[in-house]
């Protein structure tokens, strides 16, 4: 059984920090982010300057803030600047770990059923070119709590298994896992690890430096809310000898080692890292309490949306309360549920009925696979309770499904 839900206060101008569609009532900020007003006017005036004069501005500025960006983001997650690689994304940073593995025939890499599906695709070539062995965890929904992810990972490992990527935060299930346990564990183990921590710089409390693991990715686009295409690689001391870009072009900002072959990969449009300290900033700004308050605040309402719509349709609960973040994933409810031909759509059908007649932002997925379908909700500061009542009130609308066509 779910607790009535207890929501935080709405804070109705929230939406002016944003450029999100007024009419919209967007539950996806776990897909892209959402960047703020102020954080893109920020960006406007960089790429002015870039433009007013582009050889000073990258033979002489970008290297000194690219470095002020790098130690912001460093102080944000508890980890020395100097071991940060900027990438555009999570994905090609997880590419970027998995093409400088050092591993031979009959190595096993793993992962589990709630990876990232570009990453598991990424695994898969990999494997396919040096003939290792991919081994897929299958950790079923609900979940107990975090030592039955530590124990199924652990079982699937064998004295071949050379790399684990585990998500810190589950893309498909919204599962915070226990990486800081199952790293050390690991470890203990010479296994190195991987950690996909797409969606956890912004919405956890990160620490890089506890956590500990071989490579840390992270997104800052999404929950640290800088602008598209931010993300980065951290790389543990120990494993940056031979580390190589996926680009090979010369170094800048004289930097020395490890970053200096990773620091300019050509010409490109940087201004999105340049913002990360204007992001940081800005976020913190938003609450009297910073961050902290944020990321409360944001768990807070991701926990009301879980027991509102629990409530509504008479789910349990996937995940212990423990393992929440602000993302939380449920199964349709059963009026909503297959029957016969699955959809084949990059866009489920479902999602579509909820965004063309009830102007509701929502992802429905198969998960792990068909027939089997979930729905994702996030929570942002620009939403509110009414967004969740409302989503509520669409799906039990929404007539029973048949086949390939909703219903509207």
């Amino acid at each position: 059984m779910t607790s009535e839900p207890v929501w935080p206060v709405s804070m109705p101008k929230s939406r002016d920090f944003w450029m999100l569609d007024p009419k919209v009532r967007y539950l996806n900020h776990g897909a892209f982010g959402a960047t703020p007003r102020a954080v893109l006017e920020h960006q406007s005036e960089l790429r002015a300057r870039m433009e007013r004069e582009p050889a000073q501005f990258f033979a002489h500025y970008v290297g000194p803030e690219l470095a002020r960006a790098r130690h912001a983001l460093g102080v944000f997650v508890n980890a020395d600047a100097d071991d940060f690689i900027f990438v555009t994304n999570a994905t090609t940073g997880v590419n970027l770990v998995l093409e400088n593995l050092e591993l031979e025939a009959g190595d096993e890499i793993v992962t589990t059923n709630h990876d990232y599906l570009s990453c598991r695709m990424a695994m898969q070539a990999l494997a396919r070119r040096r003939d290792l062995r991919l081994v897929v965890v299958e950790i079923p929904l609900p979940l107990r709590d975090g030592d039955s992810v530590i124990e199924a990972v652990l079982a699937a490992t064998s004295s071949q298994t050379r790399l684990v990527l585990i998500d810190h935060v589950t893309s498909p299930t919204g599962v915070v896992m226990p990486v800081e346990k199952l790293v050390a564990k690991l470890e203990a183990r010479g296994i190195d690890v991987l950690v996909d921590g797409a969606h956890a710089t912004g919405m956890l409390e990160l620490d890089v430096s506890a956590i500990g693991a071989a490579y840390y990715v992270g997104n800052l686009h999404k929950w640290l809310c800088s602008p598209k295409g931010t993300a980065f690689v951290h790389v543990r001391r120990d494993r940056q000898k031979g580390f190589r870009p996926l680009v090979v072009a010369r170094g800048a900002g004289g930097t020395e080692g490890f970053r200096r072959d990773h620091d300019w990969p050509g010409t490109y449009d940087c201004t999105g890292f340049l913002c990360i300290p204007r992001a940081i900033e800005v976020m913190a700004g938003l609450l009297p309490g910073g961050w902290p308050e944020l990321r409360a605040r944001n768990r807070a309402m991701a926990r009301a949306a879980r027991d509102h719509l629990c409530s509504t349709f008479g789910l349990a609960p996937p995940v212990p309360e423990s393992m929440l973040g602000a993302l939380v994933t449920l199964p349709l409810p059963a009026h909503l549920a297959w029957r016969g031909t699955q959809p084949t759509a990059p866009i489920d059908p479902l999602a579509r009925t909820l965004f063309d007649t009830h102007a509701i932002e929502v992802p429905v997925f198969a998960w792990p696979s068909s027939p089997h379908r979930w729905f994702r909700v996030s929570a942002q500061l620009y939403n509110d309770r009414a967004d969740y009542e409302a989503l509520a009130r669409a799906l039990g609308d929404t007539p029973e499904i048949g086949g390939l066509h909703v219903p509207t």
